[in-house]
């Protein structure tokens, strides 16, 4: 069983930054590509961003590069941690961000239950 949990979501003002971290608790999710999508606010879900297994292949939506940057750690143990720093946010960036993981570089096997980023003055 995978379990992801996000953390980090929260109100933050325009340019402001935000970092959202995912929390992994199963050894198998070290052989799998993780990853960030969002969903706004009556639009569909949106790929962010993807990390392959051993954290060296980076993938990025076109729209979101340059301002995001996705990292991922693991321990000795089952942890797994994945997180996505964000940059100049704007208001478009109101979204609820779920952490993912699977075998493609955009991964949609295993979801979490999403943290909410609320971007406003």
């Amino acid at each position: 069983q995978v379990q992801l949990v996000e953390s980090g979501g929260g109100s933050v003002q325009p340019g402001g930054s935000l970092t959202l971290s995912c929390a992994a608790t199963s050894t198998v999710v070290k052989l799998y590509t993780m990853g960030w999508f969002r969903q706004a606010p009556g639009k569909e879900r949106e790929f962010v961003a993807g990390i392959s297994r051993d954290g060296v292949g980076t993938y990025y939506a076109d729209s979101l590069k340059g301002r995001v940057t996705i990292s991922r750690e693991s321990n000795e143990g089952a942890k797994t941690t994945v997180s996505l720093q964000m940059d100049s946010l704007a208001s478009e960036d109101t979204a609820v961000y779920y952490c993912t993981a699977g075998l493609d570089p955009r991964p949609t096997t295993y979801w979490g239950q999403g943290t909410q980023v609320t971007v406003s003055s």
